[in-house]
């Protein structure tokens, strides 16, 4: 057994509970959606792509439509997590708005608010941070990760205690339920610390909250590599036809001209089946083996009829709701108003937990 397929049996193994817990939590959630209130978002760092849609957008509509409450978090304060200065953020919100419409986020259902714009959350902050110690955020192995990525010359101290601002965010509104990657099961436990120690210290206030775990599979960009947003690789949800197609056409493969679905061996070719494959809803191995000895320029083909296809409703509503930014602007103000309204009382609790601090 090799160092790199040695990592990875430690770590399905370190995560199988986790992922029997997720496989529990969908069967509660089919039969009690009621129960749960699901806490997710995005940094608006970029625009929103295919790679965001297949790994956890469709998942959020999905939750919704069971009955599942939704909060969905712009997180502008944390752009500067790992980057000086925070750039287009008001443009940016903007287009991540029109895409959690597209997609079929209900602000009826669903919150879709700005962390900057709820106080009374970043005000869990002090508490929290003093649940934790400096030791116990050194060894995050996610934020290690994060700080050796970052775009930043020297660490800050928003970046070192980034765990404790997502447990803010997830526990000003009581959220039960997090979708979250098997990378991020640091930063939850985190959380779920916070919470167990807030408790226990000053009274039950707060859920330990869950982790969802997605089983969506990684989806890569056009170079062969994650799509990113910072990489330059991505197919942006708010791209046209013609841009998709062009993208696409550009998208890294290699020499061989039979076409399988090998993504060890193969990664360029075989992200591209996967996302065919994902777009038509059917199995990678069966569109490698149609698309057989037609080479790339086949695949890109199919590819490029699949991700169009998929996305056409998508990108009608998308323009659509562009047509009418005084609606979309309201869907943020509404959900603002709901997120303060929540995180107000959530303070209240705590402030009489801790003797009116």
């Amino acid at each position: 057994m090799n160092t790199a397929t040695a990592t990875a049996t430690v770590a399905s193994i370190a995560t199988a509970p986790a992922r029997r817990r997720s496989a529990e939590l969908e069967r509660l959630i089919q039969q009690e959606p009621g129960r749960f209130r699901v806490m997710t978002g995005d940094r608006p760092t970029g625009v929103l792509h295919l790679g965001h849609y297949f790994g956890t957008l469709h998942n959020r509509v999905r939750l919704q439509d069971l009955g599942v409450d939704v909060f969905v978090i712009i997180a502008d304060y944390q752009v500067l997590t790992d980057r000086d200065v925070a750039e287009r953020l008001t443009g940016i919100t903007e287009e991540l708005l029109l895409d959690y419409l597209a997609i079929g986020i209900d602000p009826e259902r669903s919150t879709i608010f700005n962390h900057s714009a709820v106080p009374a959350l970043n005000q869990l902050m002090l508490p929290f941070l003093s649940l934790v110690s400096v030791a116990e955020l050194n060894r995050n192995p996610t934020v290690k990760d994060e700080i050796a990525h970052s775009r930043q010359s020297t660490v800050s101290g928003l970046m070192f205690t980034y765990p404790v601002h997502q447990a803010a965010d997830i526990l000003f509104c009581k959220g039960n339920l997090v979708p979250v990657g098997q990378d991020q099961l640091p930063h939850l436990e985190v959380t779920r610390t916070v919470a167990r120690r807030f408790n226990e210290r000053y009274g039950a206030v707060f859920p330990e909250p869950d982790a969802l775990l997605s089983a969506a599979p990684l989806l890569l960009g056009t170079d062969g590599t994650k799509m990113s947003k910072s990489r330059a690789n991505s197919i942006a949800l708010g791209a046209d036809a013609d841009e998709t197609a062009r993208l696409i056409k550009g998208a890294k493969t290699d020499a061989e001209r039979h076409i399988t679905y090998d993504p060890e061996g193969r990664p360029g070719v075989s992200g591209l089946v996967l996302l065919a494959a994902l777009c038509l809803d059917r199995d990678p191995y069966a569109v490698a083996e149609e698309v057989g000895g037609g080479g790339a320029a086949a695949l890109k083909r199919t590819v490029t009829e699949a991700v169009n296809s998929r996305m056409a409703p998508i990108r009608a509503r998308r323009a659509e709701y562009a047509r009418d930014m005084g609606y979309v602007r309201s869907v943020l103000r509404a959900g603002n108003e709901r997120a303060n309204a929540v995180a107000d009382a959530t303070l209240a609790q705590v402030r009489e937990a801790m003797g009116g601090l």
